[in-house]
């Protein structure tokens, strides 16, 4: 495996494409990738700083059970069938409802999740949690009412708009598409264009944008009904637009009339003039907007996103070129799921929906588990995710998780959630096997990279893919497949999966367990059960992948499928694996009425209920938490949950409080010294930095810290901070929006 190797980043969503050196077996070199089609050379910090992440101290090379306070190595054989024995007896004892996955979240590999879901659902348990419910649940839940799927995930076509809005996004630091910063700097410097920001800070987008409106926080959703009522009020509105796609207008028309716009914009404190103007510019032009969790993190999150596309629709930006648009998907993120439908569970003690494409949020999941009930959750498998840094109120999650009958984690390195874990399997690194991701961030073209493996895995590690597969294997879900399969499988590639289908025909379980059949026949020959599942999604992918891979140049045909798996494996640095049909952007739509259905009638009350008066009133700080503390900020320094050895940051002040100098001086604080941050959940204490960037009566603490590493602690997890209850009321929990006080330590 020495010399020069085509991989990506996998520590964030965009999965840039890089180059890592390898000799004797180890990663020493990285470089971007300029031969990667979507992200074309361009690389930020975390990037080139990947070998941090693939060799912590603490990596995890065989599997290990907890034995009292201490670990103890166990063979593949005893925790496999320990860890089966107890999910069974828990299972015909207590229900499926006492089981629960918890996965399908990582930056860098998607494709545990098949497998995950396959075992979640043999035991007929709907208890699936991930950080897309973490972070998009109301947002996702808006997009199932009004386009019909949940996972019909809406992106602005920034390629082809002549106006951004980043509302309470941060793009040149957080990215979230394809080369933000460079696309961001060109937007803001063509004189055709305009960037514009609504944020409340003089984030780093915000610096270079066109336009800022420096909103005050919280009041995001008061801001956007007073832009439509003021669209409306001009008659500005898309008429026609609105009556060919948007069924329902009608509806929802009069919850915006008459509405005070002018003294809802002072409660924003923005000047009425400036946002007169944009609410026209936005009737007048090609505009998208790029929301992030400034707004689903924020107060009335659901609302802000239901509002937010409401605004679209009022100036006939959804759905359409250059607005926001559903990209194509190679595989959609998750499934849809709705609440309305009877078969459909809601959360047992907190009667949640599953709204983030089937996933419930994980700010529930510690009262699912400590509720006294019967059908509470007792058993959960983590893999792919660190809910003890990730998710809010770790102290919460770690009173649920001791109380838990089991608790399996898949993981590379012990970390925080794996220190509480009665079993801890080790896993490849995402440099040691294949992965791939599936997110749809490009437009009209759909690009696809499967990672290949660059190093050897060390000790007994597996991917997580194939550690379910031997669980499956020992629950008896997977079928004895034929010693003819097996030998099929070594073959032709097409004569196998026609074998494949016979045996299929006659095998009542085959289909249930076909992520399963494809690890144990095609997995066992490539060691790799992702690289198998791939091989089985391609060749039996849905009617619209197969009609956009036609226009990306694979003809139709039956061995459509097995050219696009040769030439992903011919290009390891990705390609362009299909391109939509830009003049039909409405035929993803999946509605009853065949059009975006603006009417959700269980968010009617909350908007209408929103004014001037009521917000400011809601917005009044209580006296011992006079402050607002952003739980999250994006930096270049955290990288959520991946950071495991802290070196990578030597030097770097990477995790502190920052505060604006007007609040700074009155709190009598000098830059750099320590504070406590309380709020209702706890106290913390970190050092302080002093930013004129930071909007006064702001703190802004960033995510990822308070990593244990080599027997100390990195920074402070700001999930200390957060309680998993101030919520919003469909589960995302409202990090940006956290009352607290700031004062010596």
């Amino acid at each position: 495996m020495n010399g020069w190797h085509k991989t990506t980043c996998v520590l964030c969503a965009q999965n840039c494409g890089l180059e890592v050196l390898v000799k004797n077996g180890r990663m020493v070199k990285v470089r971007p990738d300029k031969d990667n089609p979507r992200s074309r050379g361009y690389v930020c910090r975390k990037g080139l700083n990947i070998l941090y992440h693939q060799y912590p101290k603490d990596r995890l090379t065989q599997p290990l059970k907890r034995v009292g306070d201490r670990f103890e190595p166990i063979a593949w054989e005893q925790a496999i069938d320990e860890i089966a024995e107890k999910m069974s007896e828990l299972a015909e004892k207590h229900g499926p409802r006492s089981l629960a996955y918890m996965g399908a979240s990582s930056q860098g590999g998607h494709f545990e999740a098949a497998f995950g879901l396959a075992i979640l659902r043999a035991f007929g348990s709907q208890n699936f949690y991930s950080s897309a419910g973490q972070e998009f649940a109301g947002h996702w839940w808006v997009f199932g009412r009004m386009l019909g799927r949940q996972y019909n995930v809406t992106n602005p076509d920034e390629h082809q708009c002549d106006m951004l809005v980043a509302w309470g996004w941060n793009g040149m630091v957080s990215h979230q598409t394809p080369r933000a910063p460079i696309l961001l700097k060109d937007i803001a410097k063509d004189p055709d264009k305009l960037l514009i920001s609504i944020d409340p800070r003089r984030s780093e987008t915000a610096r270079m944008a066109n336009i800022h409106l420096p909103i005050r926080p919280g009041t995001d959703a008061l801001l956007m009904k007073a832009m439509i009522a003021i669209i409306l009020a001009q008659g500005w509105e898309k008429t026609d637009y609105l009556s060919r796609y948007v069924a329902g207008w009608d509806t929802i028309r009069p919850w915006f009339e008459n509405f005070d716009a002018r003294t809802a914009i002072a409660v924003c404190e923005l000047d009425f003039d400036q946002v007169f103007d944009l609410c026209r510019l936005m009737a007048e032009r090609k505009w998208a907007v790029h929301p992030d969790l400034g707004v689903f993190m924020g107060r009335h999150s659901t609302l802000n996103s239901y509002l937010l596309m409401i605004l679209q629709l009022v100036c006939g930006r959804l759905l359409v070129p250059g607005g926001n648009i559903v990209p194509g998907m190679v595989m959609p993120m998750g499934y849809h799921a709705d609440e309305r439908d009877e078969k459909t569970w809601r959360t047992v003690a907190t009667h949640m929906p599953p709204a983030a494409a089937g996933a419930f949020p994980p700010a529930v999941l510690p009262e699912e588990i400590l509720v006294d009930h019967p059908d509470r959750v007792r058993a959960v498998y983590v893999s792919a995710c660190n809910p003890l840094r990730s998710y809010p109120d770790t102290a919460a999650y770690e009173a649920a998780f001791e109380k838990l009958d089991l608790l399996v984690v898949n993981e590379i390195a012990m970390s925080e959630t794996a220190r509480l874990a009665h079993y801890v399997l080790p896993c490849r690194s995402y440099y040691e096997s294949w992965d791939g991701t599936f997110f749809p961030f490009t437009y009209p073209e759909v690009f696809f990279q499967m990672r290949q493996p660059v190093v050897p895995p060390p000790g007994d590690c597996l991917e997580a893919a194939q550690i379910f597969t031997r669980l499956a294997d020992r629950l008896g879900l997977i079928p004895e497949i034929p010693e003819e399969l097996h030998k099929a499988a070594s073959g032709d590639r097409l004569a196998f999966g026609a074998k494949l289908m016979e045996w299929a025909g006659t095998e009542p379980k085959a289909l249930s367990a076909m992520p399963f059949v494809l690890a144990k026949t095609l997995g066992q020959k490539w060691d790799s059960a992702n690289l198998a599942a791939l091989w089985g999604l391609l060749m039996t992918a849905p009617k619209s992948f197969r009609k956009n891979a036609a226009r990306a140049g694979f003809e139709t045909g039956m061995d459509q499928g097995e050219r696009i798996f040769q030439a992903i494996l011919d290009t390891p640095q990705g390609l362009w694996v299909g391109k939509v049909d830009a003049d039909t952007p409405m035929a993803v739509l999946k509605t009853g009425s065949g059009k975006i259905e603006a009417h959700i009638p269980e968010l009617e009350a909350g908007i209408r209920a929103l004014d001037a008066d009521a917000e400011a009133e809601s917005l009044q700080m209580p006296a011992d938490f006079p402050l607002v503390l952003n739980a999250g900020r994006h930096m270049p320094y955290n990288i959520n949950t991946m950071m495991r050895n802290p070196e990578w940051n030597r030097g770097k002040r990477d995790c502190t409080v920052a505060l604006s100098p007007n609040d700074a001086d009155g709190l009598g604080l000098a830059d750099g010294q320590m504070v406590r941050v309380t709020t209702a959940a706890g106290c913390e204490t970190g050092e302080l930095e002093i930013s004129s960037h930071v909007r006064p009566g702001m703190v802004l603490i960033p995510h990822g810290f308070g990593l244990i590493y080599d027997g100390q602690i990195h920074g402070f997890n700001v999930n200390y901070l957060t309680k998993n209850t101030h919520r919003d009321l469909i589960g995302t929990p409202i990090h940006r929006f956290v009352p607290c006080r700031v004062e010596a330590a």
